[in-house]
């Protein structure tokens, strides 16, 4: 095979230590460093003493990163590679060979880069990603109220409609600071609550002890705080796509994309859509939301969807779910699929459309136009003509079709 570049380092990187192997006209040489900062500078200093031009490496959990922000500062090219890609041949499996065998690859031109986005854009997949986990995390606190709750009898959860709302804060703090009067606590109610007092007595009316009050105060607390992070998460954030506000308003216009999702959207995908992904097809397939190709002799197999950025995988997923009832062409486009596939099929074909109608308004600069809830009816009008008067006859009735007038 020809050599595509003659100057190549290959890197088998782990969280200790990263083998890497320099093949230039010279010759090889394979040296270990460790991932101490200063011992990765020398890395790099190596590196550069050999005049290598590329670098590759396997894309190992977050161990990558470190040395990807030296080479960007020093402008080597690098490629951080698919490590399924890259697989071994049987008996080369040492961190010497592994090192070696990317090296060689890299130097046929045989590698395909995996998409590393710039610094800025890094940065804010770390904000945006923590802020989800910490929004799930408060989920989960919230759980445990009512966890709480239930051990001790009260069925708070069965009169309102969420347990956090600002009237049942007032209450379950008054009730861990140790108020056991039941007119004091439903006089806590607020607004429209005000009407089921009554039912609200009956429902406070349980048997707490004192470690569950101490654990409804501490949980309370620890939602108080994740609060005030997830909000100063939102400022930082808004802060740094705040020069990106037309496109966030572009996403926000679909159906389910509210202002977080089209700002997780943007942390994941970039803010330069067409450079990234030429096509549609081909930001779809690598948000993995795209059946899988799995044929052989000529018999098609499980075309289960292929692993892509799991971030926003499960987030569209989750917006999926959540308009499956509304009155608009995804709410319809939900339903339809899940009378035929079910409700987990139907998710990923809405999520599918949801990037798809996401990449053409961001790179066409337009707002959503929904299609309506009859679309699919009005697509297939004459089928369904025919279907019904198929079905009137098989009945005994005659039936006389009238075009409607054009109004």
């Amino acid at each position: 095979m020809d050599i595509i570049i003659e100057r190549a380092c290959g890197m088998d990187v782990h969280k200790d230590n990263i083998t890497a192997c320099v093949i230039t006209p010279e010759g090889k040489e394979i040296k270990t460093f460790s991932t101490k900062t200063s011992f990765l500078i020398q890395l790099i200093d190596w590196i550069k003493e050999h005049k290598c031009t590329h670098v590759a490496m396997e894309s190992t959990g977050v161990y990558w990163k470190p040395i990807v922000n030296l080479l960007e500062a020093e402008d080597i090219e690098f490629l951080v590679v698919n490590a399924q890609h890259i697989k071994s041949v049987p008996g080369r499996k040492t961190d010497v060979k592994d090192a070696e065998w990317i090296a060689k690859l890299l130097r046929h031109g045989l590698l395909k880069a995996s998409f590393i986005p710039d610094r800025n854009q890094r940065e804010l997949r770390e904000l945006v990603r923590y802020r989800r986990s910490i929004i799930e995390e408060r989920a989960r606190q919230h759980n445990r109220i009512q966890k709480v709750l239930e051990g001790a009898n009260i069925k708070l959860g069965s009169v309102v409609s969420d347990v956090m709302g600002k009237s049942s804060r007032d209450m379950l703090r008054a009730i861990a600071e140790g108020e056991d009067d039941l007119e004091m606590l439903a006089n806590f109610a607020k607004g429209r609550m005000k009407q089921k007092k009554d039912e609200l007595k009956l429902a406070l009316h349980g048997y707490i002890n004192e470690h569950q009050r101490f654990m409804i105060k501490t949980v309370l607390n620890h939602i108080y705080f994740l609060t005030e992070q997830i909000d100063l998460l939102d400022q930082e954030v808004a802060d740094r796509l705040s020069i990106y506000q037309e496109d966030i308003d572009r996403l926000d216009s679909i159906p389910g994309i509210a202002r977080r999702m089209a700002e997780q959207m943007l942390a994941e995908l970039g803010t330069n859509i067409k450079e990234q992904f030429p096509t549609a097809a081909q930001m779809c397939s690598w948000a993995g939301l795209v059946p899988g190709s799995n044929e052989s002799a000529g018999k098609r197999k499980s075309s289960k969807t292929r692993n892509g950025n799991k971030y926003l995988k499960s987030a569209l997923i989750e917006t999926a779910h959540s308009i499956r009832g509304s009155k608009n062409y995804l709410g319809a486009l939900y339903r339809r699929t899940a009378a035929r596939k079910g409700k987990k099929r139907a998710a990923v074909v809405v999520a599918h459309a949801i990037l798809r109608i996401s990449y053409y308004l961001l790179t066409r600069k337009e707002m959503y136009v929904d299609l309506g809830e009859d679309y699919f009816d009005k697509q297939k009008q004459q089928s369904i003509v025919r279907h019904s008067l198929r079905r009137l006859e098989s009945l005994g009735y005659t039936v006389r079709l009238i075009e409607p007038e054009a109004s």
